[in-house]
This record gives structure tokens, C-alpha cells and sequence, in this order.
């Protein structure tokens, strides 16, 4: 809505102004500037002023985006601690290794990528040895994402440091049986040196965030003092498109995480353009950055951008480097200098005569080479600035060329990034410009060869100078000796194991009651981590607020409004529980943090992570390949679990599908448990398995219910067959002759198995044995090591083959999950098999309707079992056709 005269109403409207004089002639005084000295004087005069407003503390808010300049003058840099011409030679070295690797690996056929280190080799470079610390120092040393991109550069410098070998770098995104090298970083596949697998884009970012917040929390909770440890993100301008990447830049700031810095790499170029063709990235960073209370630094032109800039009297260059767009400053990059004086400074008459005071060789040198992130001081004094800042979190935005040093068929191509080899002669001209003592005998094979100064030259001494006084090397990862952790007194356990009585629980109700036992323990019960995305209340977890406490570093600063009531709203510095809000992506980067503390920190924590199963695999399945990439343990709780038992909820929140998906993640075990006894044993067994003696890297996915009913006591002798996944729970009863099948049930299933059994024997005179299948994914992965072992010449029987051995009559499986789920092992079972699920979309009903709908019902299961039954001609087929219509079906 407008006002009477169609000026639109502002917040300003609303205050009194108590001097309309002293505005007016605010006001008057802008309008004669703009009159007089031209809108930009204005534009700069308000800059100005607000800037100094917010130096001074004066509450307004933020501007959200400067001038295209370095945040940092050169006259405000600090000094430069180091031999800056020492580190360039290092740096050409790294430079030279990595595109040496690549290359050489393309005989293979394996590829890799070069132009990306190419232009971020300073950003590295500096910080390894300036400011990353190491693991051999106190503490836990810095946490480091390194660009997935860019990791020919980090292998090139570990062998430059004598790491690696020649030997390794020629293995190169192959196994070599142990002795290669991955194409990215990954812990599973080289886990001394990598700590982080980065390269599935946006997660790097979301990870750092939670990670540099989990350092946090454990510093506030007393377990570890990680005062001293920074989280250093290395980012590419074009992976920012991930809505991952920018995710969680609010909670960073609101925490005020100055334990973070993100190093976003802007060479202004993503896979197969640029980034943004028509506008300026770090502009756009810049804003959304500043708008979630980052710090930013830019760090764009390099020193030989000086004198232009002192030139610069009337504003007109930083006017028209704002108005450039990208791709067109790309363009200047691989253009002649006079298509540079035509179309950048003939842009208005100030950059025509600011133009004539330049050289060629000037403009040729700021357009083609002098970028911010290619000079280590211009970086030196960002990282300097960044740790400096308190209070926030502090974002770099470098200006680099993609493909810089590699000549002028690589620099700012638009197909730089799938470029994988450089030419002899390409490799001559680089070795020309970067200073290298590589003779041209070295090429005598047509072989691009390594380059290395020596084991006792002056860069190899200052380079390990270097990283001693850090803390050793890096990136690297360490699993310090953990002790195992104890067993928890078994009394936890027990109170699941003797069942519920007459009282009806779920089995969403039964974990959680046992992990708050747990949490108890007097050895282990602060290492745990409960970790919800705002539905803690659903899953009943409100019961620990008051006495975990629900992780805040600001603690509670207000009166809750449930604080008279026994189960109030508790937040507090200490707080065990980590509540993320509504963000299954946030409470995921949580868990991996959680999860990976042992290596990270030398600390064993053991996170739950508890959500509607609906929202875990299929919406943060790549995060669960990024915590099994990591080397990650804990437990992963998808709670109102399957397709029918969550009433009325619909298809959006219906799960018959979450043990698929899981099913593909080599170091998941999925467990689907029918009562709160198979919860203890398999979640004892997996405090053995994954935090014993001889801990393994893997971690648990449980799938629970929160349909009420009565617990039964754990019979004897099944824990073995509850870990591996098969059990009899229940064997049918009919006259001997009767006929006879094996009902096989998992999760909330066993209860319409169950009733169905009943039907079977009351109505028909059919014996059925009702089986728990805890896991048909365990059962299947065993089944899987014996057809392997088979190969190698070893004869083993699967699990599930030996537990039906002899079982009388076919087999049917029924789940509350797609067919294809029990289906995983149908291979292995001797018996005819069949199965019943859920498969098509869900749908809001009562669960006994939705049964129905899908066929699995205790009736369905009868009809089912009788038609096959029938088949094998034990009933009568008429028997079928009288039980459809018996059971209304």
C-alpha cells in the first residue's frame, strides 16, 4: 500500500522524528552533493558514513556489499612472516608435481583435474605454512576441508615433504594394492592423510560448520579443550550453487563460530562457464555472507592493481570493476591488451585518460596474472585477519585465474576444468615461467618427469621447518590410542530384556527409555550424543530436557514457559542434547562430527541420531555415504518407522523404503526389530562392535515403531540370531498332519504374523512358525561373504540357509517395507519363498485400513499363505477363494 501521494511507506514512517529541521537539512545536504559532485560522491559520502557508523557502534544495520577492492590495503597489511621468495619456489614445485601427475595418469585413462589447484596453490600454500596447525602440537590441531578438486596439489606437496613417492603420485586415482593414491580426499581409502571427504559438493561447507560447532560443544561440556583448533574450509565460488553450501551460515554466526573460516576460491569459473556470466559472484557472496553476520575479507587484485587504483581519482575504476560482469572479465583474461583499453577503460572518458598513464605491460600484468589469491601477502593478510576477528565467523573471497601457470591453453578456458594433460611443450613453457631447474634431457622419453629439489634442499628444510613449529604435517589424520570404552552395566539392558508385562510400548519408546538409562552410566553416559531435528517430543525424548540438558553456548537466558512443569524446556551450556531445529541436514553434519571425534579429537562420543525415518536416507542418503566415507560409528534411529504405522500422516511421511537405500551403504548394518529385548542385545552389541576391544568403522541403522503394544519377555538362547538377523520366536501348533509353512516378520510385522498364525491354525488347521527377521540386510551381507567365500574355494552355509534348514513347508516374508526388502535374501532360502509389503505410494487412513490397502494384514497374510499352500497342493484350492471371502478381502 502506498501513501495519498504514491511514495511507499517506510519503517522510518513509524518513529517520531523529533527534529524534521536537522533531517530536511541531512537530506538537503545529500541532494546538493549528488547535484554538484554527481550521484557517485553521494553513493560514496553514504558508504562512508554508514561505515564509520558501524566502526563506531552506532546501531544500523549492515552494509551488505563494498566496493570491488581488497577488504585489506596494501597499507594495512601486516608484515610478511616468512621467505616469501623461498615459498614461491615451493609453490612452483607443487604446481609442477600436480600437473605432472595428472597428466602422466591420462596414459591410463584415469584423468584428474588440474586447472583448480592451479589457481588456489597460494591459498594452500600460505596457510600450511602460516597458519594450519598440526596434530603433534597441543590439542587437536586445525580441522582441514580441503577442495576435492584440488587434491593433485595437497599430493604434491606431501611428496615434496617426503610422504609420498613418485611411485605413489604415478598411482594416481588407481588401488595399486594399497599403494595408490585416491582421486579425492577420502579416509576410507588413504586414511593417514585425509580426515574429511569433500568432493560431493555443498557438504564440505555443511560439515565445517557443524564440526567447528561440535568442537564447541565439547569444549563447553568439559570433554575436550579445543580452544586452540580452527576449522579452515577451501571452497569453489561455483560449489556455493549447492543449497547445502549455504545452509547453515546463520547458525555459524549466531553462535558465533570465530573457530571458522571459509576460503572461498572465486576464479569465477564453475565446470563448464561461468559462474555467474551476467553478475559478480563475490558481490553476491559477499551480500549473503554479511546478511547471516559472517566477516567477510575480500582478497581480489593482486599489488600491481596499486597503482590503478592511486590513479583512480574520480572513482571511475572502482565503478566499472563493480559493473563488469564475470564472464565478460574472463574475456579480459584471454584478450590482446587493446581489446582491454577498447572495451574496459574505453567504457567512459575518466578510464580512457586514466588508460593513457598505463603501459601495455601494466594492463597485461593486472588483467592477466595480478589476482589477490595469487600473492602470498595478499593472502598472508586474510588468514591474519580472519583469526584476528572475534565474534563471527570469517569468509575469504580470493580472486584467482582457473588454470593459472598453466599457460594460455588452459587460463580462464571454459573447458579448463575437464582439461587432464598438458603437451611437452605446454609443460616446457610452464617450467620457463614457473623458474624450474628441469633440463630438457628430462623429456627425453616424451615422459613429462617429477620435480624435486632434494630430501636436504633449503625448500624441503624450510617446508618441514615449518610444519614442525605447526604441529607437524598436514592435512593428516590420526586415530590417537582410544581405550576401549567399558561395557554399561547391564542393568540398563535388563529392564528391556524382562519386557513390559500388560503396559503396551512402542519400540520408539523402548530405545529411548534405554539410551536414558544409558546416559546414566557412571563411565560412559557422558559420551553419549542425542542428536533431533526438532521432534524430540514425538519420539518422547522431552523427559531428557531437564536432565541432559539441551546444548546452547549462550545457556538459557530467558524464563522458559513450561518451567513449573516436571519435563521443562532446559537449555545450557553443558547441554548434552543437541536440538537442531527443523534441518535433517544440519542434525546429519552433527552426527558425522559426533561420530568422527575419536580420530578428530581423540574423544569417543557415541551419537544418536533419532528422525522420521522418512527423512533420513532419502533426504540426507549422501550424507550417510559421506559419514561411511569418514570412518564414522554410532547409532542412526529412524523412528515412525515403515509405510502403515504412522496414522493418517499420508504418503509424505510414510517409509517403505529407507532399508533399500540403507541396503547400498557397504558400511551400514540395518536392523528392523520387532520387540524392546532385540533393541538392548542389538544395541549392546553395537556398543561391542563399535566402540570394544576391536572396534570396527561402521555404524547402525535401526528402524522403530511408534505403534503401541505389550513387550514380551526375551526368550532364551536368541541373542545370536538376533545380531545375525533370524530367529524362531514362535512355533505354530496344529495336528501332525496338518500342513505346515514359515512365516518370517520384521519390525511392527510380527504382530499381523503373528495374529495370522492364529487364523491359520483356528480357521484352516495350518501350522505356521513365526520367525523374527531383525535384519534382512545382516542376513543378505552374510549370504554375500559365503558365495565370496565359495569363490576362494571355502565352503560356508549362510546364516539364513542354516536357521531354515529342515523347516517344513514354503517360506513367506512380511515387513511393513517394500517387497524388495525381505527379498534381499530370497536367493539363499531353500524353501519355496514368496513375500508381502508395502510397495506403491502411502496414504492417510488408520492402520488397520492401510493394511488392508496393501495387503499385509493378518487376513492377507492368511490368504496368502493358504495360495501357497495350494500351489503346492497341501490345501485345497478352493481354500483360498472361502478365505477372501471369509475375511472380506
Amino acid at each position: 500500500m502506498t501513501d495519498p501521494v504514491g511514495k511507499l511507506p517506510s519503517e522510518l514512517d513509524q518513529l517520531p522524528d523529533r527534529d524534521a529541521e536537522e533531517t530536511a537539512e541531512w537530506a538537503a545536504s545529500l541532494d546538493a552533493v549528488a547535484e554538484h559532485a554527481g550521484p557517485h560522491r553521494a553513493a560514496y559520502l553514504m558508504r562512508r558514513t554508514l561505515q564509520h557508523a558501524e566502526k563506531a557502534g552506532v546501531a544500523l544495520p549492515r552494509l551488505l556489499e563494498t566496493d570491488y577492492v581488497n577488504t585489506i590495503p596494501t597499507s594495512a597489511e601486516p608484515a610478511f612472516d616468512g621467505d616469501e621468495a623461498m615459498e614461491q619456489r615451493i609453490t612452483a614445485w607443487n604446481r609442477w608435481n600436480a600437473a605432472a601427475m595428472v597428466t602422466r595418469g591420462s596414459k591410463y585413462g584415469v584423468g584428474g583435474h588440474i586447472a583448480t589447484f592451479a589457481s588456489a596453490a597460494w591459498l594452500y600454500e600460505t596457510g600450511f605454512n602460516h597458519f594450519f596447525r598440526g596434530k603433534e602440537g597441543d590439542g587437536s590441531g586445525d580441522q582441514l576441508y580441503i577442495q576435492g578438486h584440488a587434491s593433485p596439489g595437497i599430493y604434491a606437496r606431501a611428496f615434496l615433504d617426503g610422504r609420498l613417492t613418485e611411485a605413489h603420485l604415478d598411482n594416481f586415482r588407481q588401488e595399486a594394492g594399497g599403494n595408490g593414491l585416491p582421486s579425492y580426499p577420502h579416509p576410507r581409502r588413504l586414511p593417514w592423510l585425509w580426515e574429511f571427504p569433500t568432493v560431493s559438493m555443498g557438504l564440505g561447507p555443511l560439515s565445517a560448520i557443524y564440526q567447528a560447532r561440535f568442537n564447541r560443544y565439547l569444549h563447553n561440556r568439559g570433554i575436550k579443550d579445543t580452544a586452540n583448533s580452527h576449522v579452515w574450509a577451501f571452497l569453489g565460488d561455483g560449489e556455493m550453487d549447492e543449497p547445502e553450501s549455504t545452509a547453515a551460515l546463520a547458525l555459524a554466526s549466531r553462535e558465533q563460530l570465530d573457530n571458522l573460516t571459509f576460503v572461498v576460491n572465486c576464479n569465477l569459473q564453475r565446470l563448464d562457464g561461468p559462474v555467474r556470466a551476467n553478475f559478480k559472484i563475490v558481490q553476491e557472496l559477499e551480500a549473503q555472507f554479511r546478511g547471516a553476520g559472517w566477516n567477510v575479507v575480500k582478497s581480489l587484485w593482486g599489488s600491481a592493481w596499486d597503482e590503478l587504483l592511486h590513479l583512480d581519482t574520480t572513482g571511475a575504476l572502482v565503478r566499472r570493476l563493480r559493473d563488469v560482469p564475470d564472464a565478460q572479465f574472463q574475456t579480459y583474461a584471454t584478450r590482446d591488451v587493446a581489446y582491454i583499453r577498447e572495451h574496459f577503460f574505453g567504457a567512459e572518458p575518466a578510464l580512457v585518460e586514466l588508460a593513457k598513464l598505463l603501459t601495455d605491460a601494466k594492463i597485461a600484468e593486472c588483467f592477466y596474472t595480478s589476482r589477490g589469491g595469487h600473492e602470498a601477502r595478499k593472502v598472508y593478510a586474510a588468514y591474519r585477519a580472519a583469526l584476528a576477528h572475534k565474534g563471527a565467523p570469517t569468509v575469504i573471497l580470493a580472486q584467482t585465474v582457473k588454470g593459472y601457470t598453466l599457460g594460455k591453453g588452459f587460463e580462464s578456458k571454459n573447458a579448463n576444468h575437464q582439461m587432464k594433460k598438458l603437451t611437452i611443450d605446454e609443460f616446457k613453457g610452464m617450467r620457463e615461467l614457473l623458474g624450474l631447474p628441469i633440463p630438457d634431457s628430462a623429456f627425453a622419453d616424451g615422459v613429462v618427469p617429477y620435480g624435486h629439489p632434494g630430501a636436504d634442499s633449503p625448500e624441503v628444510r624450510y617446508l618441514q621447518e615449518r610444519r614442525a613449529a605447526l604441529g607437524g604435517p598436514a592435512p593428516a589424520r590420526r586415530v590417537h590410542p582410544v581405550a576401549p570404552l567399558p561395557e554399561p552395566e547391564e542393568r540398563a539392558f535388563k529392564a528391556l530384556y524382562k519386557g513390559s508385562g500388560k503396559q503396551e510400548m512402542a519400540t520408539t519408546m523402548a530405545f529411548v527409555r534405554l539410551v536414558k538409562d544409558l546416559m546414566r552410566d557412571k563411565e560412559t553416559g557422558r559420551r553419549w550424543v542425542p542428536i533431533v531435528p526438532d521432534e524430540a517430543r514425538t519420539f518422547g525424548m522431552e523427559s531428557l530436557f531437564p536432565s541432559a540438558g539441551i546444548y546452547s553456548p549462550l545457556g538459557q537466558t530467558y524464563e522458559p514457559v513450561d518451567r513449573d512443569q516436571l519435563m521443562y524446556y532446559k537449555e545450557a551450556k553443558d547441554g548434552q542434547i543437541l536440538n537442531e531445529g527443523i534441518t535433517e541436514a544440519g542434525a546429519m553434519a552433527d552426527f558425522i562430527a559426533a561420530a568422527t571425534s575419536y580420530s578428530t579429537h581423540g574423544e569417543t562420543m557415541i551419537p544418536f541420531y533419532i528422525f522420521y525415518s522418512m527423512f533420513g536416507w532419502q533426504r540426507t542418503g549422501d550424507q550417510m555415504w559421506q559419514l561411511a566415507d569418514q570412518l564414522g560409528k554410532g547409532f542412526i534411529v529412524g523412528a515412525t518407522a515403515g509405510r502403515t504405522t504412522l496414522t493418517g500422516e499420508g504418503l509424505q511421511h510414510a517409509d517403505g523404503h529407507s532399508h533399500l537405500i540403507a541396503a547400498t551403504n557397504p558400511a551400514s548394518l540395518n536392523y528392523d526389530p520387532a520387540f524392546a529385548y532385540e533393541i538392548a542385545v542389538i544395541v549392546k552389541d553395537g556398543l561391542r562392535r563399535m566402540y570394544g576391544p576391536e572396534a570396527e568403522n561402521v555404524f547402525y541403522y535401526l528402524t522403530v515403531y511408534n505403534e503401541p503394544k505389550p513387550q514380551p519377555a526375551m526368550p532364551e538362547g536368541v541373542e545370536e540370531g538376533i545380531v545375525k538377523g533370524l530367529y524362531r520366536f514362535n512355533e505354530g501348533s496344529a495336528g501332525a498332519d496338518a500342513p505346515r509353512l514359515q512365516l518370517l516378520a520384521s519390525g511392527t510385522a510380527i504382530h499381523w504374523a503373528l495374529e495370522a498364525q492364529r487364523l491359520l491354525a483356528d480357521d484352516w488347521d495350518v501350522a505356521a512358525d513365526v520367525w523374527s527377521a531383525t535384519s534382512w540386510g545382516e542376513l543378505r551381507r552374510d549370504a554375500l561373504e559365503a558365495d565370496e567365500a565359495l569363490l576362494r574355494g571355502e565352503q560356508r552355509t549362510p546364516y539364513v540357509t542354516q536357521a531354515l534348514e529342515g523347516a517344513p513347508g514354503p517360506v513367506l516374508a512380511v515387513s511393513d517395507w517394500m517387497r524388495q526388502v525381505p527379498d534381499q535374501i530370497s536367493q539363499w532360502v531353500e524353501q519355496d519363498w514368496s513375500s508381502l509389503g508395502t510397495d506403491g505410494f502411502g496414504l492417510s487412513d488408520t492402520r488397520e485400513a492401510a493394511r488392508r490397502h496393501f495387503g499385509v494384514d493378518a487376513q492377507s497374510i492368511t490368504v496368502a499363505a493358504l495360495a501357497q499352500l495350494a500351489r503346492r497342493g497341501e490345501v485345497p484350492a478352493s481354500a483360498v477363494k472361502e478365505a477372501r471371502e471369509r475375511y472380506g478381502l
